[in-house]
């Protein structure tokens, strides 16, 4: 049997998976906000008590925001600061007292998960893409995800956002301190925002969807405008990876326009026959488990 952790900035949450995928036990509790060292305490806690719900000791994957540095083996790029320039892996490990721990960015962990039993089961490449309060995005290939020299791959939200219209230079400021990232056009917040500036009024990205679904021609105008902005910044992604399916995740990953709009709008950017685009875009099976679970199956089926 695997544990899977997925180490989020308000919860951490366990699960554990027999090999055929089948879930033995869950435990979620709130992430502890004093200190690293509590953090720590409460992961090994989440184990452990797994570990004796099941009755046997597990193989054990941990899915957490940045990356681990291959320079410094310190986290890096961690929206939950307090672990960035932390020895995680290190530390962990000694506090469970087992060496054989995996790690991966939370992202990866998503497309790991996608691609082991969830919606992009099957096929050999797959890109899971995370479109929430940031993008993140994970590559996996047969099982395995691409990490990368720096441990960045998948990063794609901090590209420049492709072929941008005169209206969209240089671009919204991002948090990276770059102008017009694809992260600073593609977020939740980000499309909230733009849709605010067209119509003086805020509403949550799923409503602006819904309320173009219902016709009001303004929240479509926006969610075409996301739609092709999506649709550019895909196509770079297949260009590059040539993925055999793209799963979509976070909290715009519900709005069901973009499974229609964005693979027909791709067709204007992917260097390929217009018309014989076989990479497939597609919402996640597991939806909000799907960061664990990709947690647990760092340690494929051998």
């Amino acid at each position: 049997m695997r544990i899977g952790i997925d180490l989020g900035g308000t919860k951490i949450e366990g699960i554990v998976l027999g090999d055929d995928g089948a879930e033995h036990a869950r435990l979620r509790i709130p992430t502890p906000r004093e200190s690293y060292e509590a953090t720590l305490g409460a992961i090994v806690g989440v184990v452990r008590e797994l570990e004796a719900k099941v009755g046997v000791r597990c193989r054990v994957g941990v899915g957490h925001p940045g990356a681990i540095s291959p320079a410094t083996g310190l986290v890096k790029n961690a929206n939950s600061t307090r672990l960035n320039g932390r020895p995680l892996d290190v530390d962990l490990q000694h506090g469970l007292g087992r060496a054989d721990i995996r790690f991966s960015n939370d992202a990866n962990c998503f497309a790991v998960s996608e691609a082991s039993d969830g919606a992009g089961s099957g096929a050999s490449i797959v890109f899971g893409v995370i479109l929430g309060t940031g993008v993140g995005g994970g590559i996996v290939i047969d099982g395995r995800p691409l990490v990368g020299a720096q441990a960045i791959g998948g990063e794609w939200g901090h590209n420049a956002l492709p072929l941008p219209h005169d209206d969209e230079r240089p671009g919204p400021q991002c948090y990276c301190g770059r102008m017009g990232c694809v992260e600073a056009w593609l977020s939740g917040p980000s499309f909230q925002a733009q849709y605010a500036r067209a119509t003086g009024h805020e509403r949550r990205a799923t409503d602006i969807a819904e309320a173009a679904l219902t016709g009001d021609a303004l929240a479509a105008r926006c969610l075409e405008r996301y739609c092709d902005r999506l649709a550019r910044a895909l196509a770079n992604v297949v260009n590059l990876l040539d993925p055999h399916v793209i799963v979509l995740g976070g909290g715009l990953s519900k709005i069901p326009q973009l499974y229609e709009r964005v693979p027909e709008l791709w067709k204007n950017y992917i260097f390929s026959e217009r018309d014989k685009i076989a990479t497939e875009l597609r919402p996640p099976r597991h939806g909000d488990s799907s960061g664990v679970r990709g947690a647990a199956w760092l340690w494929p089926i051998r």
